[in-house]
């Protein structure tokens, strides 16, 4: 009996989800740990039944229409904007994510963007480094306080919440905007307007959409402490880079740390590079061993649920009913 095919955009993927599936299906893997674009994922998806996918792969109406054997995706992210929701349900495939296994390990490094970008600690290794700290000055790269002060978060989900427990510890007031999720024992719901003038840190954890797209721009970030910082976990489309470039050069807010952008990956072009008041990072919020491994076995774990004729556990498309594999493949 022929067995089934399974698709993964990247080679050398950790955890033991890609062996798993192997046992089950003939694998076709990607032979480099960049991944295909949208003109190699064509031919690559042409004839398999299934397929692990990351979040920079983006699948299309038209993508699928040229998928025909193509009955499930399991995406080894929590975010899924690269998915085509109404696409896939429409051609009864279904989809699924690995919400809260990056939880911690994405909120741990939201504060080490708002930590660095507080302190500074970007520019001063810098300085250790090139030899620019020449003596003991008092007033030498002097920064923002984090504790005691108020913690705003955008978007109140399972990530935002971790961000605000850690808040706690450093006596932080907690506020957050998020029209789903009303107060609770650790931050206060506001408006936006709220919390964009009351936060010393403000912190992004808010899914992309039509609403959210550049969610901060040049009005909002007038709205800010002078002294503000702002970090951006979620998407890089929430944020107008321009609009953040212009306010991180005239001193309408105090720094900023990114771990996501409009255009990825950014490079020396990006002109926040040229900025010292940001730290940037390379989208590694979720970059662990152990949290990346588990994306990766999560996912592989909803693909043999599909596989199997069942309901993926992480389901995306719940309208979607499960399908058999051909009886040659069985």
């Amino acid at each position: 009996m022929t067995r089934p095919r399974i698709a993964v955009t990247r080679t050398g993927l950790p955890g033991s989800g890609v062996q798993r599936l192997s046992q089950v299906a003939d694998m076709k893997i990607w032979p480099d740990n960049i991944g295909p674009n949208a003109e190699d994922l064509v031919p690559f998806l042409s004839d398999v039944d299934a397929l692990l996918a990351m979040s920079q792969d983006q699948i299309t109406g038209e993508l699928l229409d040229t998928a025909p054997a193509l009955i499930a995706i399991g995406q080894a992210s929590a975010g899924y904007d690269n998915l085509d929701l109404a696409a896939l349900s429409a051609r009864n495939i279904q989809a699924s994510n690995c919400p809260g296994v990056l939880m911690d390990t994405t909120a741990d490094f939201a504060w080490t963007l708002i930590l660095a970008a507080s302190r500074r600690i970007v520019e001063a290794d810098a300085a250790v480094r090139t030899g620019d700290w020449t003596s003991v000055k008092f007033d030498y790269l002097l920064g923002q306080d984090v504790g005691q002060r108020t913690l705003g978060i955008v978007g109140y989900g399972q990530i935002g919440k971790a961000v605000a427990r850690r808040g706690v510890g450093f006596g932080m007031r907690i506020l957050h905007a998020d029209p789903f999720a009303p107060s609770d024992e650790v931050s206060t719901q506001v408006t936006l307007d709220e919390l964009f003038t009351a936060a010393d840190v403000v912190s992004l954890h808010t899914v992309l959409n039509e609403e959210t797209a550049h969610l901060i721009n040049a009005d909002t970030l007038k709205q800010m402490k002078r002294s503000a910082v702002l970090v951006n976990a979620s998407r890089g489309q929430v944020v107008d880079e321009g609009a953040l470039f212009d306010a991180l050069t005239n001193g309408e807010i105090f720094a900023a740390g990114l771990d996501v952008f409009e255009l990825e990956p950014a490079g020396p072009s990006n002109p926040l590079t040229k900025l010292n008041n940001v730290v940037l990072a390379p989208h590694i919020a979720s970059a662990s061993l152990a949290t990346r491994g588990a994306m990766v076995d999560i996912a592989a774990e909803n693909l043999i649920h599909a596989l199997a004729g069942s309901t993926m556990p992480n389901s995306l498309t719940p309208d979607v009913a499960p399908r058999q594999l051909e009886q040659d493949q069985q």
